[in-house]
């Protein structure tokens, strides 16, 4: 579908969804974040949902500014997939054991490292720099400077919520490594930080609500928040990238007589900022639940943890500031999902997964989340399918 373009208060709100489909509570976040003096455009995408502030799965362009709550808590949360020399064929017919080995590999949950993970022991990991990216963390906001030890037990490690780590097959049966995670505690920390010392300014006083504070550019605020956001953003490839090495591991150990080779790693932030340039303006552009879609652009979209995911190749729509979905997208909070869901109902609909099957999961039902294929379907304009793929064992935090 093309974009459905509604009146915004200073700049039109362009929209890759169904606006009737939009809750009250999301369409409300839209106008106030279209009411901000700096804004030059904003796309929504078609799994956007109420949010902190901004909605998820929006993005927003402004000039000289940026808002910490339109860039989330999970600074640079994102998706890494890559695909194997491995088949169908090659798996066992019990999972059970491999999906162990994972979590053995890599901690779940609230769960850290013992001790930091060393890159220079991971198959092919791309340790230039990594001294560099540690020294810096001197650098961040002084209340999460204490957090350092936890910050590098942390890297290379899940989380909760809608994290995960699959084992996926495409539709000719290759088999593919996919993982979601972002900036782990400390990203929370320093976004919670900022966003707490942009509601103390001047400037955003008066707004139609306190969670849109802006920094302004050229300030001590804004040069601050930008060091911290950057670097956070940093941590969140790093932890993806370790975690992907693990899960390697894993799978050459696993599969040792199938001599397991890899294609080069997809990545793709879904939470963070990017400088880019539009119309001759250089704008600040913020994707929270949005990854970037430029021409050629490799990304990941998925859905849920019974339904599968597409690759996806962006198509470069300048109306959409260049930019697809995140996911599905939530149609229910968690707790609406606990509510109205069994352990019964996550079995059946979880059928032919091997995953956790549990009350700890069941707000991460597939019935919560959008039908994946209607949200592919509502941004043919922006990606083009390059796989579509189906788990078979999906790791949940």
């Amino acid at each position: 579908m093309s974009y459905v373009e509604i009146p915004g208060a200073k700049v039109p709100i362009r929209m890759w969804a169904d606006p009737a489909a939009v809750d009250e509570g999301a369409m409300r976040q839209l106008h106030n974040v279209a009411t901000l003096p700096w804004i030059k455009g904003l796309a929504v995408m078609p799994d956007v949902h109420y949010g902190k502030g901004a909605t998820v799965g929006s993005v927003i362009a402004m000039h000289g500014a940026v808002c910490p709550a339109a860039v989330g808590v999970d600074i640079g949360c994102g998706m890494s997939a890559v695909k194997t020399s491995l088949t169908a064929n090659d798996l066992p017919g019990d999972l059970s054991r491999l999906r162990s080995k994972i979590e053995q590999a890599i901690p779940v949950g609230r769960g850290l490292h013992d001790t930091p993970v060393d890159p220079g022991r991971l198959h092919g990991f791309p340790t230039a720099g990594w001294d560099d990216f540690w020294e810096r963390f001197g650098g961040v906001a002084d209340s999460v400077k204490f957090r350092e030890e936890r910050a590098t037990k942390q890297m290379g490690t899940l989380g909760g919520g809608n994290h995960f780590v699959e084992f996926c097959l495409d539709e000719s049966d290759s088999v593919w490594l996919m993982l979601h995670s972002g900036s782990r505690n400390i990203g929370k920390e320093l976004a919670d930080h900022h966003i707490g010392e942009a509601q103390k300014l001047p400037h955003n006083q008066g707004l139609v609500d306190r969670d849109l504070a802006v920094f302004i550019a050229d300030t001590p605020q804004m040069a601050a928040y930008r060091n911290d956001l950057f670097w956070a953003q940093e941590y969140a490839k790093y932890n993806r990238a370790i975690m992907m090495g693990l899960f390697q591991d894993v799978v050459r150990k696993e599969f040792k007589k199938a001599g397991v080779t890899f294609d080069p790693v997809i990545s793709c932030h879904h939470n963070y900022v990017a400088e880019e340039r539009y119309d001759g303006m250089d704008l600040l552009v913020t994707r929270k639940g949005a990854i970037r879609a430029g021409s050629g652009d490799f990304g990941i979209i998925p859905g849920s943890m019974g339904t599968g995911s597409y690759i996806v190749k962006g198509l470069g729509n300048v109306a959409s500031f260049n930019s697809a979905s995140h996911g599905a997208g939530r149609r229910m909070s968690r707790n609406a999902a606990k509510r109205r869901f069994s352990t019964r109902d996550l079995e059946e609909q979880t059928r032919g997964v091997e995953c956790r099957k549990d009350e700890g999961v069941v707000d991460e039902i597939p019935a919560a989340y959008k039908p994946i294929e209607q949200v592919i379907d509502q941004q043919r304009d922006l990606v083009q399918v390059v796989a579509k793929l189906k788990q078979v064992i999906c790791v949940k935090g």
